[in-house]
């Protein structure tokens, strides 16, 4: 088993325990389980939120762009090389 299955099985492993561990939680204390995980779930979602506002108000726009030179047709500079 190479490096990435054994962190794969582990992250596996970790997520059934505390799938589990949740169940288990929720069954014993219902009413202050589900407080807090609404309470993390609606602060995780304000806080990205919050990190895109702060990242859309401190990036500097961006610089115009200026329009390029027009060049001649490509038959024209064609006819002119050969000539």
């Amino acid at each position: 088993m190479n490096k990435d299955q054994a962190i794969g099985a582990a992250i596996l492993a970790g997520s059934i325990i505390g799938v589990v561990a949740y169940a288990w939680l929720l069954y014993t204390y219902a009413m202050m389980v589900l407080q807090i995980t609404a309470f993390v779930t609606v602060a995780a979602v304000l806080f990205i939120l919050a990190w895109i506002g702060w990242t859309m108000a401190t990036t500097p726009p961006p610089t115009p762009m200026e329009p390029e030179a027009l060049s001649a047709p490509a038959s024209t500079e064609l006819q002119e090389k050969t000539s």
